[in-house]
């Protein structure tokens, strides 16, 4: 289990170093709630991202994007209402969106990553 955690903290680091590259303003990371965990809050310019990350070895057992279904879908919309609630000033003004970054390869740091920008 801990070369799984390893990865994924691995995975969630890269996806924090290349949203700050492209100006995201990260404004939490792991935040936890009693309904769960949102791995990185960040801000944009008008935007306010709940943002999931999955990190992969490899797609054999499909793309890090198909770990987030309807189900996980509504449960990160819920995380980010309990977000905004609890960080009112950081949150106001701000439209909520939900994103996604995939991190692929046995290294996270040279993997192949992708970001899916406002998920319904």
């Amino acid at each position: 289990m801990a070369a799984k955690d390893d990865l994924g903290r691995a995975g969630e680091e890269r996806a924090t170093r290349f949203l700050t590259g492209i100006g995201y303003d990260i404004l939490d990371r792991n935040w936890r709630c009693p309904q769960g965990e949102i791995d990185i809050v960040a801000r944009t310019r008008d935007h306010l991202a709940i943002v999931e990350v999955k990190t992969r070895r490899t797609e054999r057992f499909g793309h890090p994007f198909e770990a987030v279904d309807a189900r996980k879908l509504g449960r990160l919309w819920q995380l980010g209402y309990a977000w905004v609630a609890e960080h009112p000033k950081q949150a106001r003004g701000l439209a909520l969106r939900v994103e996604a970054v995939a991190v692929i390869g046995d290294d996270p740091e040279v993997g192949v990553l992708e970001h899916l920008v406002d998920l319904a």
